[in-house]
């Protein structure tokens, strides 16, 4: 059902889809109507010439009259839809537009007055002189052209209220709380079964009814929906907790919809009628509809929230993977090697290989698991750290501290967790130029792990490629800790002006 009303809100996006759909669907009508006015062989007229025993032709009288305001309807139509109101609208040559208005209407009125008397020329011999029986069928022809023009205006207002709501549906129930998707659906079907009420032309008791009772059960449905079913589930018996409630507040609505009643259609029994009429519309159909309709959203959002956790904890291991292949750390890694090899022909050229072929080997293959053995990862981070130092061992002015304690524990951890603060604290805390300081502590008591990393900070040169970038690396480990050890986790990070410190502590298995 979502998918088909976000079909239908891009539908409504493309306004001129709707017109043409408008154009074809007047164009069908109009050539139905033509079509069985010429192909039938009787006319409802005939029985009231034969009794007023005036001669009938069923040409004349009948095909030909009908015809010209066939034609005439399907030409108002396409003026007034899609040429005056639209540039009404759009406030465009407001008094020629309105001008085509007035001029359907008289024109409408005046051809409807001449054919009628053709087609209701039995109307004549009702009255005393000819000229009283033209003055009524005129006077009836104008009177039918100004209701033609109010079903328009209804029309159009159905339309737009339709567009409106539907194109706005997301902003109206951000906006308004107690607004759902069902309830505007519901609101539209009431407005366009109203129209269509109206154009069948029934008893006034009939649309007073339908405008009563649709909006009675569109406001029961909201009420239900945020304020008798949230309360009813929390009780032992939720469904018959809602019913009771639900009889209740049909029974406190009875009078105000009975009297409401009353004054529109100023008759009692009618008033009460439809009172009674009312509460059993609302708890034989609003009533159930309303449970059923909850209980599907309750299931929606929680489909929607599995949906969305898995997909932002998918998320992070792709942008966390993604992280890790850092080219310019790659590069700077391989023109250390290149630097040592040049400087100590090769004697420790051998120890970074190997130190970065066991990191490349760990993330090509023990990253992708859940969970890892601490030990893996405590030995990953060493040769990080170890990789580093043979950058920046050789100058003074870099001092690197670590009190990573040996893991004799067989705790499991989620891969790759506490390497990006150690990134980040070689990336922000190294300068060759000025004093530079990283301690990195880690330890384990009673399977909780305590995580430090303390390191100075300084500012990116302006040749830097990654002076402008932030890095998603501290953002992405704490979607991941979010993900992996809610409420086993603290993450506490402090920054000054020269300073940069991580505290973590997470709560390991076995």
């Amino acid at each position: 059902m979502f998918r088909q009303i976000y079909k239908m809100q891009d539908f409504l996006n493309k306004p001129a889809r709707f017109s043409q759909i408008e154009f074809w669907a007047a164009t069908t009508l109009f050539v139905f109507a033509v079509f069985f006015l010429t192909t039938t062989s009787e006319s409802p007229n005939k029985y009231y010439f034969d009794q007023a025993r005036i001669a009938f032709d069923f040409y004349g009288n009948y095909v030909f009259p009908a015809l010209i305001q066939y034609l005439f309807l399907y030409l108002a139509f396409l003026l007034l839809n899609f040429v005056a109101l639209p540039r009404i609208i759009k406030k465009e040559a407001l008094g020629l537009n309105i001008t085509y208005i007035f001029l359907v209407f008289i024109i409408g009125g005046f051809l409807f007055g001449i054919t009628d008397t053709y087609l209701k020329n039995y109307l004549l011999t009702r009255y005393k002189t000819l000229q009283f029986g033209y003055n009524f069928i005129f006077q009836s022809s104008f009177i039918h052209a100004f209701w033609l023009l109010l079903m328009f205006g209804f029309y159009t207002a159905v339309k737009h209220a339709t567009f409106y709501l539907l194109s706005n549906s997301k902003a109206l129930q951000l906006k308004y709380r107690i607004i759902t998707l069902d309830g505007l659906l519901a609101i539209v079907f009431w407005m366009v079964s109203l129209f269509l009420l109206v154009l069948s032309d029934p008893d006034g008791e009939v649309i007073i009814g339908w405008g009563i009772i649709g909006p009675s059960g569109i406001l029961f449905y909201l009420y239900s929906f945020h304020k008798l079913i949230p309360i009813a589930i929390t009780k032992k018996k939720p469904f018959r907790a809602y019913v009771v409630r639900s009889l209740l507040l049909v029974l406190v609505t009875l009078i105000p919809v009975s009297l409401l009643g009353l004054l529109l259609a100023r008759g009692d029994e009618f008033g009460f009628v439809l009172g009674f009429f009312n509460g059993f519309v609302q708890l034989l159909i609003t009533m159930p509809l309303s449970w059923v309709l909850f209980k599907r959203q309750m299931r929606g959002n929680e489909e929607v929230f599995v949906l969305k956790k898995e997909l932002g904890h998918s998320n992070a291991n792709l942008d966390f993977l993604r992280s890790q292949i850092n080219p310019h750390f790659l590069f700077n890694a391989l023109n250390t090697i290149y630097g040592t090899a040049i400087q100590e022909k090769a004697e420790r050229t051998s120890e970074g290989i190997e130190k970065l072929g066991d990191m490349m080997r760990f993330m090509l293959q023990e990253n992708l698991q859940e969970k890892i053995s601490l030990n893996r990862e405590v030995e990953y981070l060493n040769n990080y750290i170890s990789l580093q130092k043979l950058r920046t061992d050789p100058n003074p002015n870099v001092n690197i501290q670590t009190e990573i304690e040996e893991q004799v524990h067989t705790v499991q951890i989620a891969p790759m967790l506490l390497i990006p603060f150690v990134e980040n604290a070689f990336k922000h805390g190294i300068s060759f130029r000025e004093p530079s300081h990283i301690k990195i502590t880690l330890e384990i008591k009673v399977n909780t792990l305590y995580f430090d990393v303390y390191n100075s900070k300084h500012q990116k040169q302006e040749n830097d490629p990654e002076k402008d970038k932030s890095g998603i690396g501290l953002r992405n480990v704490k979607q991941r800790l979010q993900h992996v050890y809610p409420a086993k986790h603290e993450l506490i990070i402090r920054e000054t002006g020269k300073e940069f410190f991580v505290h973590l502590t997470i709560q390991l298995a076995l």
